[in-house]
C-alpha cells in the first residue's frame, strides 16, 4: 500500500465518542497506539479483522480508543482471553497490549505459557518500569537502584529482561523498540503481526508522572532523551559499535516453529473428528 492509499488514522480510532483520553500528557501510551494503527494501516487490514485485547494499567485504556473488534479484560489476563478468541476466530489479527506489570507479574504465568504454545498472537508490552496508574510501585522491570513508592531507598531486585523471557519461553518473533523511536517501532509492530506464531514486541515508554519524578527525569522529554541515549540498533551492534551499558533495539529473535492453532486444528481436532467418524461406522 503507498502512502497515498493508506486509510486515514481516524478510521481506525473511536475519536467520536471516546476522546480526550485519559493519559497524562507526555506519556508514551499514545504514540504505542499511535504506532500500532499506523501499522495496521501500512499493512492494509480491515478493522474488522482485527481484535485488541488489554488487561488492566495505563495500556489497558488502549481497546476504548482503538475502533477494532476489542476486549478490555481483568488484571494480568489478557492472554488468556486472546488464546480464546484467536481459537474461536483463527483469521483473526490479535494484538494484545499490556503494560510490564500486567504482562510478567500477575500475567506472567500467562506470557510465558503463551510463548510456549506458540499462539498467533502480537503481544506489545509497554515497559516503562513502574506501575504508573496504581500509584508508582516497583514492579517486575524496575531498574535495580531506582526509586519508586514502594522502594523509597532504592529498588534491590534484579528485574526480568522481556525479551529474554519470550526468547526462552519460546516466542516465534521478540523485537525491542521505544517510544523515542518511533517509525522504527512502527515496522517493528508491522513484522510482528505478520509473523505466525506468537510474537512480542517489547517498547520501552516514558512514565514521567510515576517514575520520572522520582528519578532525576521529571519531564516527559528527558525521558525520551534518556531512550535515545541509551539505547543501540542491532544493525549499529552488527556494524561494530558498542553496546556496552546500553539496551538493543530491534528485531532480536525471528524463527520458524509450528503455531499452537494450526497444530490444533490440522491435528487434535482433525484426529478426533477422524476417530469419531470410525466410531459411528
Amino acid at each position: 500500500m503507498t502512502m497515498q492509499t493508506l486509510p486515514p488514522i481516524h478510521e481506525y480510532l473511536r475519536s467520536h465518542k471516546k476522546f480526550p483520553h485519559v493519559w497524562c500528557a507526555g506519556c508514551g501510551a499514545g504514540n504505542v497506539l499511535g504506532s500500532i494503527i499506523r501499522a495496521v494501516g501500512h499493512l492494509g487490514l480491515d478493522r474488522d479483522e482485527v481484535a485488541m485485547v488489554s488487561g488492566i494499567g495505563c495500556s489497558g485504556r488502549m481497546p476504548v480508543y482503538a475502533d477494532f473488534n476489542t476486549l478490555h479484560t481483568t488484571h494480568g489476563r489478557a492472554l488468556a482471553f486472546a488464546t480464546g478468541i484467536k481459537l474461536a476466530k483463527p483469521n483473526m489479527q490479535v494484538l494484545v497490549v499490556m503494560g510490564d506489570g500486567d504482562a510478567l507479574a500477575i500475567g506472567g504465568n500467562h506470557f510465558i505459557h503463551a510463548a510456549r504454545r506458540n499462539v498467533d498472537l502480537t503481544a506489545i508490552v509497554v515497559n516503562n518500569g513502574i506501575y504508573g496508574l496504581t500509584g508508582g510501585q516497583v514492579s517486575p522491570t524496575t531498574p535495580m537502584g531506582a526509586y519508586a513508592t514502594t522502594a523509597t531507598y532504592g529498588q534491590i531486585e534484579r528485574p526480568f529482561d522481556i525479551a529474554k523471557i519470550a526468547d526462552a519461553a519460546g516466542a516465534s518473533f521478540v523485537a525491542r523498540g521505544t517510544v523515542y523511536h518511533i517509525l522504527e517501532l512502527e515496522k517493528l509492530i508491522e513484522q510482528a503481526i505478520v509473523k505466525r506464531g506468537f510474537s512480542v514486541v517489547e517498547v520501552i515508554s516514558q512514565c514521567h508522572t510515576a517514575y520520572g519524578r522520582l528519578n532525576m527525569m521529571p519531564t516527559a522529554v528527558e525521558m525520551l532523551k534518556w531512550q535515545r541515549d541509551n539505547t543501540i540498533s542491532v544493525a549499529a551492534v552488527a556494524a561494530g559499535k558498542s553496546a556496552e551499558g546500553k539496551i538493543t533495539r530491534g528485531v532480536l529473535v525471528d524463527r520458524e516453529l509450528p503455531e499452537f492453532t494450526d497444530v490444533y486444528f490440522n491435528q487434535v481436532v482433525a484426529r478426533a473428528q477422524e476417530l469419531t467418524g470410525r466410531a459411528e461406522r
